[in-house]
């Protein structure tokens, strides 16, 4: 199956005359009207400096079908993620007329996957055993190119200082390659998989135009520069154009500065950071500064990305501090423009080391030439804390942190997100009682699925690459479980998907009240299988089996209340789970004056959880003990 064509065309209409006015007749009349300060005369009529033309398109859809024997499914899953971006060093006509021609520099790749899988429980001994029976198929699909020509870039000035950008980039070459493998498991006669690869076919590959609404206007204060930013989405794709333009501009000077995450969950597939959003702490981030060289010689400089307070309310005197420690070198020809890129950890950034929220974070490019600072640009980048997964017990749902979300807003922002699990019961659903577990499942793992299901759709719904997990009761259990058997292996980045786990009255060895639960649970004709495993003698089983925190720190706090005696068990104790099975041989713990139910109040979370869940880049992380 090949992927949509996405070639479109635009017609451009304008309801204002794009005139070419000249800059001293208007420019000096408005910085009157604003009292601006006098500025050296500007003799150049030629807007110079880099643009960009990019069109990016993503769609994924799956489907499950219920096979017509009614012994399986059939589930098709398919992506597309299309992205054309031309860089455009815009310099003045070589005819010296004063008019703007560009270049465009231009990438692309398109990836088009899609997946079947069927599967079916069938039989191989007429009936006596069965078995499932699986068929994977995937084909592949993958359009890139790269190349470099003319494009068209107009800069219309309208009376009442308004004016509109048009682009038009140019088509490329490119190639196109795919594949089609399938495999095979569980068939009673063993079936070999095939792999087969599509030969290299050229492909031409279309450019695109836009032009902005002409709603930008000239900035009195300093108009011989225009820097903005237009886009428009339709259905799903998204076009957008960026400008840096200069008249009489330094020579050598840093005209953009952008960031890009990567798409979860796959990683290396980069998307753009679009004020005013950010990314999530933890995740990746590429820093590119655009530099140009507007001069009619070569020129070499270094770049630097540094933090930047200046700004801040609170540390707006501090100086600025390297964000890596090395620079970049870069060589340009008269007239071209090149991307300085560099990969950004952004652990951390959510926060200030004594746990103040950092709401923004100011990125600097400096570019130097011998040794001088030649030109500079800021941007700001939003980074939100890693979402919080919460974990209800038993005989509770979602609504035992239903006040989290205002809790996380109060502490940082609208940003920092929380996700108890059940609140979207189609995402994912805990039921510890239901009317009955199927037949030989392990109650356990059956809930850690909804917590695998739930993770998973806070990390797409977000984009994070990271999450922390705050749990009560046995939904600690359940989050152990799913951290030591089902959570995945760690990313690219060499961490856990987990950063986190915070456990409220987890009965990590077992609670005494387990006993009184079952009763209760048989006397409403529930399911009892799992509270059973909440046992003592059952947790210390669990311990033996399941105990691989696999990098992810782990917190436990206890609650203790002036009761010495639970369920027929002395000792201190939050009415149901005993301090020392809270605590378990957790090294990072704490006891608080509470209630079992009480734990999950704001008392608890701003003096335990948030401390954990609240670090900044340089804050001491301890690490997790030994896995038994």
């Amino acid at each position: 199956m090949s992927p949509p064509s996405i070639r479109r065309s635009i017609a451009f209409k304008s309801t204002a005359p794009l005139l070419s006015l000249s800059v001293a007749t208007f420019l000096s009349a408005t910085a009157l009207a604003q009292n601006a300060p006098s500025r050296p005369t500007c003799t150049s009529s030629a807007w110079t400096g880099t643009a960009s033309y990019s069109r990016t398109q993503y769609f994924s859809h799956s489907d499950t079908k219920k096979r017509v024997s009614g012994r399986g499914e059939d589930t098709s899953e398919s992506e597309m993620d299309y992205h054309y971006k031309a860089l455009l060093a815009v310099t003045e006509s070589p005819d010296g007329d004063g008019k703007s021609v560009a270049t465009a520099t231009v990438q692309h790749t398109s990836t088009f996957r899609e997946t079947g899988i069927a599967r079916e429980s069938n039989s191989c001994d007429r009936g006596k055993s069965w078995q499932v029976m699986t068929g994977t198929f995937t084909t592949e699909q993958v359009t890139e190119g790269e190349g470099k020509d003319v494009a068209n870039i107009t800069i219309g000035i309208n009376d009442d200082g308004t004016y509109s950008i048009g682009i038009s980039a140019p088509r490329i070459k490119g190639t196109t390659t795919g594949s089609q493998k399938s495999t095979f498991s569980g068939q009673c006669s063993p079936k070999e998989g095939k792999t087969r690869n599509f030969t290299q076919d050229d492909v031409h590959i279309g450019g695109g135009s836009l032009i902005s609404k002409g709603a930008d206007r000239v900035d009195p204060r300093n108009p011989t520069r225009l820097s903005g930013s237009y886009s428009q989405t339709v259905q799903n794709v998204t076009e957008r154009i960026t400008w840096n333009l200069e008249k009489c501009g330094a020579p050598l000077r840093v005209t953009d500065l952008t960031f890009e995450d990567m798409r979860f969950p796959n990683w290396n597939t980069w998307r753009e950071i679009v004020e005013p959003n950010g990314t999530v702490d933890g995740n990746f981030v590429r820093i590119k500064a655009t530099v140009f060289n507007d001069s009619a010689e070569r020129k070499s400089g270094l770049v630097y990305f540094k933090e930047t307070y200046k700004g801040d309310r609170w540390d707006g005197a501090r100086p600025d501090k390297r964000l890596l420690d090395q620079s970049f070198s870069v060589t340009l020809e008269p007239g071209e423009a090149k991307e300085v890129e560099t990969l950004w950890d952004s652990s951390g950034y959510a926060w200030y080391d004594d746990g103040r929220p950092r709401l923004v974070q100011r990125i600097k490019a400096e570019v130097y030439e011998n040794n001088k600072l030649a030109d500079e640009i800021t941007r700001n980048l939003r980074v939100a804390p890693r979402p919080v997964v919460l974990v209800h017990g038993w005989q509770n749902d979602w609504r035992t942190f239903e006040s989290w979300q205002n809790i996380l807003t109060t502490s940082h922002s609208y940003d920092w997100k929380a996700f108890p699990v059940g609140e979207k019961p189609e995402k994912g659903k805990i039921d510890y009682a239901p009317e009955e577990f199927a037949e030989g499942s392990n109650p356990v793992a059956e809930t850690a699925a909804a917590l695998k299901s739930y993770i998973q759709y806070a990390q797409l719904d977000r984009n994070a690459w990271h999450v922390d997990v705050v749990a009560h009761s046995t939904g600690g259990v359940v989050a152990r479980y799913y951290i030591s058997e089902m959570m995945p292996p760690p990313y690219p980045d060499f961490r856990p998907q987990l950063s986190n786990l915070v456990m409220l009255g987890t009965p990590n060895m077992g609670t005494p009240c387990a006993i009184r639960f079952v009763a209760t649970a048989m006397a409403k004709g529930r399911d009892t299988s799992f509270m059973k495993q909440m046992g003592e003698d059952e947790m210390k089983a669990f311990n033996e089996r399941h105990s691989d925190r696999k990098g992810v720190k782990f917190s436990a706090l206890a609650g203790k209340t002036m009761v010495p005696v639970t369920c027929m068990t002395i000792g201190a104790n939050d009415g149901i789970v005993p301090v020392p099975s809270a605590h378990w041989n957790i090294e990072d713990r704490g006891e608080a004056p509470r209630a079992h139910e009480d734990l999950t109040g704001t008392h608890d979370f701003s003096g335990f959880v948030k401390p954990r869940l609240a670090t900044g880049p340089n804050a001491l992380r301890v690490p997790a003990p030994p896995s038994k």
